[in-house]
């Protein structure tokens, strides 16, 4: 909660503006017809001196109230936010007739209560809340959507109060500031730490599997179903039974930890907002999981934004990552995959598993061909692009009509011929000992634990 300091800014009110239009109309009336004279005169002179008290009383005697927010710190974007606010008298005599609330809340955020011309939460106060608001707090509730990551400030409310014959209004500012940040919406980390899945159908399911990696954890005794290769021929020839017979013992094995994962996001004109924010949260996500299971995480973007946090480990790691990227955006400004590749060269010290997110195509072939065949020698690289679905849809027209212009046919051709130049260069990555991994906005944290766990479980890492 946050105590107040407040401005005022008297107005008129509505009563003056109709009594002024009338008095008006009354002088237009006794300009044509001077018998009305003396009646316009005694009309002036009796409103006047209530026009008058009633603003000296408004400005001297009525309480303009006081206000504090409840609010949290951090919010999750997209998830519906409870804002509270307390409003009690601040001891002046007279209560203002009417009160009408505003929250100045951010413009990135949108409301669902009491909606106001002006875009802000807001509320006239009914006749009993403000005679109970004069003993005691009463309390304002409205729900925030927060719509974007971002830092956030609430920089105030604002009172608009009635005086007592209505012919006054004042707009009461209060520097409630607030401040706080809107993280990403990651409501699946809280699902377990082992996950698996189909990409294609966007599954993640828990697994228990045991480990065939690349560290010694214990022996134990065969169980149905477990690989003749793990069998521990020496331990078993040790573990006679009562009967005479060989009990046969098994290595188990555990993931190999203490490795090093490194994101690097494009932040430019190949991941338009809905590709960016899924990608960003896929890392965030896959971050998590790689923490809990022991490997370090450093993270860089690139484009509109150079970023660069450097690798760490445990869980600590995570408030480190969110920090440094829950503002992060992208914009239309141009992006070298190449000079990203190189600076994050230039600052790993080990051997790591590099994933890149960008939007890969044919001219990439070339200004790549260098620094791909140079950091596959030291690193292991995962190289992600999105599929383009509007370049598909043109590609393969589900319903082509027969009577087709010349203009679409070409324009089906060149979206064909540019689809087959990407998968072209993707074999050809592949089949250069290099990981590629195409998917959609909508699949692609499935598909990145996936990768991650089955490289895990192979041992390449």
């Amino acid at each position: 909660m946050k105590k107040t300091e407040s401005r005022f800014l008297l107005l008129p009110g509505r009563t003056l503006f109709i009594a002024s239009l009338i008095y008006l109309l009354l002088g237009c009336i006794t300009f044509f017809f001077g018998n009305f004279l003396l009646v316009w005169l005694l009309a002036g002179a009796a409103i006047v001196p209530f026009i008058i008290i009633d603003c000296t009383l408004f400005l001297l005697l009525t309480d303009r109230l006081c206000v504090e927010r409840e609010i949290p710190s951090s919010f999750a974007q997209g998830e519906n936010v409870r804002v509270k606010l307390y409003i009690r008298s601040s001891g002046r005599p007279i209560f203002p007739c009417s009160v009408r609330l505003y929250d100045l809340h951010p413009g990135s955020m949108s409301t669902s209560a009491f909606p106001a011309k002006t875009g802000f939460p807001a509320r006239w106060l009914s006749a009993s809340e403000r005679k109970t608001a004069k003993n005691q707090k009463i309390v304002f509730e409205y729900n925030l959507l927060p719509n974007e990551r971002e830092s956030w400030v609430f920089p105030g409310t604002e009172f608009l109060l009635g005086s007592l014959l209505r012919f006054w209004r004042m707009r009461v500012t209060h520097n409630v500031a607030s401040f706080g940040r809107t993280y990403p919406n990651f409501k699946q980390i809280a699902h377990g730490a082992e996950l698996k899945g189909t990409p294609e159908k966007g599954i993640i399911r828990q697994i228990r599997k045991r480990g065939q990696g690349l560290e010694f954890e214990s022996l134990r005794d065969y169980q149905e179903g477990d690989s003749i290769r793990l069998i521990d021929w020496r331990a078993t020839s040790r573990n006679r039974q009562l009967d005479g017979k060989l009990k046969l013992i098994v290595r188990n094995y555990q993931e190999e930890q203490d490795q090093q994962l490194l994101f690097i996001i494009d932040s430019g004109y190949r991941l338009p907002d809905l590709h960016f924010d899924s990608a960003l949260e896929a890392m965030l996500l896959l971050s998590y999981i790689a923490l809990k299971r022991g490997d370090a995480v450093a993270a860089a973007s690139f484009g509109a934004r150079e970023l660069w946090i450097p690798p760490r480990k445990g869980m600590s790691a995570y408030t480190g990552l969110m920090n440094g990227l829950y503002d992060l955006h992208s914009a239309p400004v141009p992006s070298s995959p190449f000079l990203a590749l190189e600076n994050a060269l230039s600052r790993l010290h080990r051997r790591s598993f590099i994933i890149m997110i960008s939007n890969f195509r044919e001219e990439d072939d070339k200004s790549l061909a260098w620094i791909l065949n140079h950091i596959k020698k030291q690193h292991l690289l995962l190289l992600v692009s999105f599929r383009e679905s509007e370049v598909e849809d043109i590609a393969f027209p589900g319903n082509a009509s027969t009577n087709r212009t010349n203009e679409e046919v070409l324009e089906t051709a060149a979206a064909f011929t540019y689809l087959a130049n990407r998968r072209r260069l993707y074999r050809k990555w592949e089949h250069s000992g290099l990981l590629v991994l195409e998917t959609s906005p909508k699949y692609i944290s499935t598909a990145l634990i996936n990768k991650y766990l089955s490289l895990k479980k192979s041992g390449k890492l």
